[in-house]
């Protein structure tokens, strides 16, 4: 019996509160020097502007006070896209930590054995549970930080009964500044110009890996990500804290987060109301009754739908998440972000055993396929990921992501048949009785049309990965009876067969990226109409980057009409900052991953240099890039062109580089109105409610501009937009007629003439004949997210 319980004991400790093993907990921590200098003090988009601390200052924070306690563990976990250190920070009561070396085999079994999890945790209610704070996601919310900072120095120095009961039941995980890029140049995205509180299911950037990293090793029981900033979204209510209006994702078990969600959210407001008398400005002295939560106050528009939020993300781990927006970027802003912290803290505390019963449920339920509030058939038994044995890269890009996420995928070691097909051996299989069954499903179904469900969308409403990736996922709701090895890790590299010349088939990113590698390295290519490439080297010479792509390469006759590439500089449009984004940074990032150089140039930049030395020149953003700036709303206007002369000089630049030779492409709705403005097309383009977004079936040409595409084929829209008028351009596409050509997302016609309807069979990307002008209404390089569409941009850039 006492090794029985022992066991038990360990068990507990390892479900819910391990700390990877170290030999203390203040060890030296790397730093990366922050030139002060460069750091910007406010942001002309922040209403209020204050004397945060500075990036540069957090970590001499954190070591003064690391060295008043024994209670605190400073990390370096990663660094951001512009190399800044990201810094993690836990704290917890030092009489536990000499247990954690010894569990943190077993750290992970609440995903095995969750039942006997649960018969502990209710006869032993003496356990710590994991809770992770994320600090300012978006840079130019500088508060979350600031409480960060504070809520740091509380729980690792002081020792009023508060912080020990606090510490006595709970991990504190601080991601102390997830975007220090943004809070260094006082802006909303990172380095890359990526929002991060965008990337959670595509995951591209470094500060959205480390968190997904973090989360994975804690599987927090709370996740608290803090923002800023709202105010008034309800008479009298100040600042904003979820749980969400509807709709909610179906692939959460809802009903097992709305049990503790509102009642956390309402402890937070309590914290904040009781402290209601020492805050200064009269917003929150005169103005506040209490906080806007979603789904209390409201009916729809601040939804939890999406997984590309951080606090949405952490719900498929098992986190009772929640967004914290503070009402003003000030002091008070800081206190009503450290109350809320508080307040969700002290609810964890007095709700821990419950709440990690039911988080615990959440993973019980997908090991056993066990799903009581979902429609029957909406969970497959498994989905098949098989293998294209020429350009595997897609699918193993998926399997990794796959894995990376926490999620079980197994490989055939032989043929089998599942729902009526047969798969070869090496098909990778997705079996849906696992822990995180929701994570898996939302990742690779198809999505559903949820256009009559609400009246507005927060942002994205369809996402999946097989159709926007670019690779095969079968749902099958039958049992798959095959010997099948986990897959931990995924090894292989490219082969090359033959003596050249070398087919490079127009099959995926790595593909491109590979003809790209060619060109650069001096490699004589031919691209034939239906887009497909050919080396014309021996094997030596193309072997090494061959393997580095993953492709399975072969010898074949080059075509008559192939016709020889070269290595293309390409200028893409820089969207400086207008309404707090980059409207450009993933089309950017698409066209990196293509393999091309890529420039941003501003707006600016064209009007006084031109484009020379640039082979195409790339629009994919707001219109309002070429704005004047008396026309702009004010933060925006220092981005506009200052006068109507600087825009003149843009299109006669423009105008230039096209008359000798230079290729223009636009990418999405924006760039589209823009390129009308500039009279580059004489088309009429029509766009519909500029929220409406999702997957739609597209019918492509299959050559030129959409070789490698066919009909009833995929694309994504966010902004639907389409041509009419075309009678000067060669139409490469239209959206399907089918009258369900709407696959998933939300595409309703409550704010715009233009209807779902009137867009069937349009126009969707066309190439004028007169000039070298490409419009792609598509949103081919959306948030570097849309694989399976970036190679409309490579056949535009490198058709003749």
């Amino acid at each position: 019996m006492k090794g029985k319980k022992t066991m038990s004991g360990l068990l507990a400790i390892s479900l819910l509160a391990a700390i990877p093993s170290v030999p203390a907990l203040a060890g030296p921590v790397k730093w990366t020097n922050v030139n002060a200098y460069e750091e910007q003090n406010e942001s002309p988009f922040n209403k209020e502007n204050y004397d945060f601390v500075k990036f540069s200052q957090v970590y001499k924070k954190l070591e003064s006070i690391n060295k008043q306690s024994n209670r605190m563990k400073i990390e370096v976990k990663g660094t951001s896209a512009n190399g800044n250190p990201l810094y993690v920070v836990t704290i917890a009561d030092p009489a536990s930590h000499g247990k954690f070396g010894k569990i943190q085999a077993l750290r992970k079994q609440m995903f095995k054995n969750p039942q006997k999890a649960q018969d502990w945790i209710a006869q032993n209610p003496d356990f710590k549970v994991p809770v992770m704070i994320n600090g300012s996601i978006h840079g130019t919310e500088f508060v979350g930080t600031d409480a960060v900072l504070q809520l740091i120095e509380r729980f690792a120095t002081k020792s009023d009964s508060t912080t020990k009961k606090i510490l006595a039941n709970n991990i504190l995980i601080f991601n102390v500044v997830q975007n220090p890029d943004g809070r260094i140049g006082a802006y909303r995205f990172n380095g890359e110009g990526i929002d991060l509180n965008r990337d959670f299911i595509t995951q591209s950037q470094p500060e959205t890996k480390e968190t997904v990293a973090l989360i994975k090793e804690w599987n927090p029981m709370v996740f608290l990500d803090t923002h800023g900033y709202v105010s008034n979204y309800a008479p009298n209510k100040q600042g904003l804290i979820e749980p969400c209006t509807p709709p909610h994702n179906p692939n959460y078990e809802y009903d097992l987060f709305e049990k503790w969600s509102m009642s956390g959210a309402e402890a937070m407001e309590k914290e904040i109301m009781a402290d209601k008398a020492n805050y200064s400005g009269s917003l929150y002295r005169d103005k506040m009754d209490g906080v806007y939560i979603p789904q209390r106050d409201d009916s729809a528009g601040w939804d939890d739908y999406p997984p590309i939020f951080t606090p949405m993300y952490a719900l498929y781990h098992g986190a009772y998440g929640h967004t914290l927006e503070a009402p003003t970027n000030d002091l008070d802003g800081v206190r009503w972000m450290y109350n809320s912290v508080m307040g969700a803290l002290k609810h964890a505390t007095e709700n821990k055993q419950a709440m990690i019963t039911d988080q615990i449920e959440i993973f019980k339920r997908g090991i056993n396929f066990d799903h009581p509030f979902h429609r029957e058939g909406h969970f497959p038994k498994a989905y098949i990921l098989p293998v294209d044995e020429k350009d595997p890269t897609v699918t193993r890009k998926a399997v990794s992501h796959l894995l990376n996420n926490d999620i079980d995928v197994v490989q055939a070691a032989k043929a089998f048949t599942a729902g009526g097909k047969t798969y070869a051996k090496g098909t990778y299989i997705v079996k849906m009785d696992q822990a995180k069954a929701g994570l898996a499903n939302t990742m690779l179904w198809d999505g559903e049309d949820i256009s009559d469900d609400t009246p507005v969308m927060y942002d994205i409403s369809a996402w999946s990965l097989p159709e926007l990736w670019g690779f095969t996922a079968d749902a099958v709701h039958e049992s798959v009876n095959v010997t099948a090895a986990k897959v931990n890790n995924l090894t292989g590299q490219g082969t090359l067969s033959g003596k050249g010349p070398f087919l490079i088939p127009n099959s995926s990113v790595k593909a491109v990226s590979l003809v790209n590698t060619l060109l650069k390295q001096g490699t004589a290519v031919k691209r034939d109409s239906k887009g497909n490439f050919y080396a014309l080297a021996q094997a030596n010479q193309v072997s090494e980057a061959v393997k580095k792509s993953g492709l399975q390469i072969k010898t074949a006759a080059v075509p008559a009409d192939a016709a020889p590439l070269k290595s293309l500089k390409v200028a893409i449009l820089k969207d400086q900052g207008i309404w707090k984004t980059q409207s450009h940074a993933g089309t950017k990032l698409s066209l990196k991953r293509l393999g091309f150089d890529v420039a941003e140039v501003t707006a600016m930049d064209v009007a006084a240099k031109g484009l020379a030395g640039y082979d195409v020149f790339v629009y994919s953003g707001t219109e309002e890039i070429i704005a004047l700036a008396e026309d702009m709303y004010g933060p925006n206007k220092q981005f506009g062109f200052k006068n109507a002369g600087q825009l003149q000089d843009f299109k006669a630049n423009l105008g230039a580089f096209l008359d000798k030779g230079g290729k223009y492409v636009a990418v999405g709705a924006g760039a589209s109105i823009a390129t009308a403005s500039l009279g580059l097309t004489d088309d009429t383009v029509i766009t519909a409610d500029p929220n409406s977004n999702g997957i739609v079936n597209v019918d492509y040409d299959g050559d030129t501009v959409t070789a490698g595409y066919g009909k009833n084929d995929l694309g994504f829209v966010f902004q639907p937009v389409w041509y009419t008028n075309t009678e000067n351009d060669k139409v490469e596409a239209t959206f399907s007629t089918k009258p369900d050509f709407f696959v998933a997302g939300h595409w309703n016609d409550l704010y715009s003439e233009n209807t779902r309807d009137s867009a069937r069979g349009k126009a969707v990307i066309v190439k004028e004949k007169d000039k070298n002008v490409t419009m792609i209404g598509i949103e081919a390089g959306f948030r570097d997210h849309t694989d399976y569409l970036f190679r409309l941009m490579s056949n535009a850039i490198f058709e003749k």
